[in-house]
């Protein structure tokens, strides 16, 4: 059996001093905004602990508190490192997979069955072992769970000895090891209802507590297997934009997540750091027209104007990328063309034009859209009227919505802007344009976001997109029999430029920008290599944590 290594190393990596990525902007639930006097006392009580033991104590402010809690079956690390607990293999500075719980793993000549071996000394933060029954009793669990952990094509997962775990598919998964990588391992014996508000793992850091909106107080495992973190406590404090700022110059946080359009103003023992990314921000267009349909769930389906396949690319071609980063991320990001720009999947022949107003306005005539008295494009007496929703607590979302209605509003295209609750977004994405926010380490995230059989499955393919030609090479994709055997597949399903069809002919994102990762650093922290960050859920900068180091007396 033959340890399996990630085949691709990207093509670029941002090393820094330090850093910490806070949950910039997640598309996942979030806490409701804690009140200012409540993250002050929280502020204050931490730094005040924190100058009893200088250097000894963390203090970062962090966005993107999970709704769910700290469970991984949940969703909890599916963009990064879960923190309490430990996942069978991992990705390093460079991406490439190494074992983590796993010593061995290996699969199947039919691609069927994965086969790991983990290691014997790895214990709960409650001192019990970590056996091959905890990964079998997960890997269950998260199957059987209504969560964003996909794992319907697992057949079953066994126990066939203390250290070794075999994994069978229903058929080939070529993404599965990014479940292997990203799903961390819960105990059979401490697992049940309310596990994720105070969750016990076998990572390197152990939880003290969750005040809900406020902070979160972790601790070394003492019985934790790879190498002891060096501080023996971190708060994670759960601020807004402002009263992080605030804080950070206040000097009471050594990491600090800011907003580009406040970045330059950084505090006098910190430096600026900017990581780049694949965590990139684009707009949903629902695919099909209103006809009176609903979902599985009773939701209502469908827009008329996004349904015109003119509308979507005259909108793509519109917008300038680069204006928007300059203007609402302050140069901190690259245009986005797509949900996996410069990885080894990512298909540049797909991109669409950009900032082409005239090519625009020829595409939606020819396509039998006029301009009405009131100067709104307008075809069998529908108009170009297009809600577009962002999550009302993200700011750069919001100027992102508001950038894009602005370039197109010339064209005649009226996007209606609204800030709404992510409750709100669940119950209208399928009618609505939505912005959103995606980013992986792993092509999963092309196939959840435009293959047809995940249309309405949670917030993936809001848009019911539907080509049988790009299924076809997604699955393909999935069946190959390597990674490197499943790039074409890939490619092809963003653009097949021999056949003419793909993604690219059916515009049904508009991809905007890829935001860097900013925040505010203390000068004494160090923690290591960068990786190339994915969306912001789960904290995923972290996944070294037990490497930061103090370097000030």
């Amino acid at each position: 059996m033959m340890n399996t290594r990630f085949p691709f190393r990207p093509l670029a990596l941002v090393s820094v001093v330090g850093g910490l990525l806070m949950g910039l902007s997640a598309c996942g639930p979030q806490s409701q905004t804690p009140s200012a006097k409540a993250t002050s006392d929280a502020a204050t009580a931490a730094v005040a602990q924190e100058q009893a033991a200088p250097g000894k104590r963390l203090m970062l402010a962090v966005k993107g508190e999970p709704e769910q809690g700290f469970d991984p079956i949940k969703g909890w690390g599916e963009y990064g490192n879960p923190l309490f607990q430990s996942t069978l293999i991992k990705r390093d500075a460079d991406l490439r997979l190494e074992g983590d719980l796993a010593t061995q793993w290996g699969l199947s000549k039919d691609g069927k069955t994965w086969t790991v071996t983990i290691r014997d000394d790895a214990k709960f933060a409650d001192g019990q072992p970590l056996t091959a029954e905890d990964v079998a009793f997960t890997f269950d669990t998260a199957k059987k769970a209504d969560s964003t952990v996909d794992l319907t094509n697992m057949a079953s997962a066994k126990a066939l000895n203390p250290t070794t775990v075999e994994i069978t598919l229903h058929k080939p998964q070529v993404t599965f090891t990014h479940l292997l990588a990203t799903l961390g391992i819960v105990p059979k014996h401490a697992y049940a209802d309310g596990y994720g508000e105070a969750p016990v793992g076998s990572g390197p850091f152990k939880f003290v507590s969750w005040s809900k909106g406020q902070q979160l107080i972790v601790e070394p495992n003492p019985h934790y297997y790879g190498k002891k973190p060096e501080f023996e406590r971190i708060t994670f404090l759960f601020t807004q934009d402002d009263a992080t700022v605030a804080a950070a110059k206040a000097g009471q946080l050594h990491v600090a997540s800011v907003a580009p359009a406040v970045s330059n103003d950084v505090p006098e023992k910190m430096i600026k750091v900017s990581v780049k990314t694949v965590d990139n921000r684009g707009i949903m267009f629902p695919t099909v027209p209103a006809q009176g349909k609903k979902t599985e769930e009773g939701l209502d389906l469908g827009n008329t104007v996004t349904a015109d396949v003119a509308i979507r690319k005259a909108v793509n071609m519109t917008i300038n990328r680069q204006q928007m980063v300059e203007g609402v991320l302050g140069g901190h990001g690259v245009p986005a063309w797509g949900v996996a720009d410069g990885l080894p999947w990512d298909n540049p022949e797909h991109r669409l034009s950009d900032g082409d107003m005239e090519g625009a306005k020829k595409l939606l005539q020819q396509a039998g859209w006029k301009l009405n008295a009131s100067g709104v494009l307008e075809k069998n007496g529908v108009e170009a009227r297009i809600p577009l929703l962002y999550f009302s607590n993200d700011s750069t979302r919001q100027a992102l919505a508001l950038a894009v209605a602005d370039m197109v509003k010339p064209l005649g295209i009226v996007f209606e802007v609204s800030g709404k609750t992510r409750e709100e977004v669940k119950r209208l994405k399928h009618t609505s344009a939505v912005l959103y926010g995606w980013g992986q380490h792993s092509p999963i995230e092309m196939f959840n976001l435009y293959a047809s059989s995940q249309a309405g499955r949670g917030s993936y393919n809001a848009g019911f997109y539907n080509n049988a030609k790009v299924d076809a090479h997604l699955s393909a994709a999935e069946r190959a029999g390597s990674f490197d055997e499943s790039l074409p597949h890939w490619k092809k399903a963003q653009w097949d430029g021999q056949t003419g069809l793909g993604m690219k002919g059916d515009a049904p994102w508009a991809w905007l920008v890829n935001l860097d990762h900013v925040y505010f650093v203390d000068k004494c922290l160090d923690i290591g290599p960068r990786q190339l960050e994915p969306h912001g859920h789960g904290y995923p900068i972290t996944w070294n944590v037990q490497d930061w180091k103090w370097t000030c007396n």
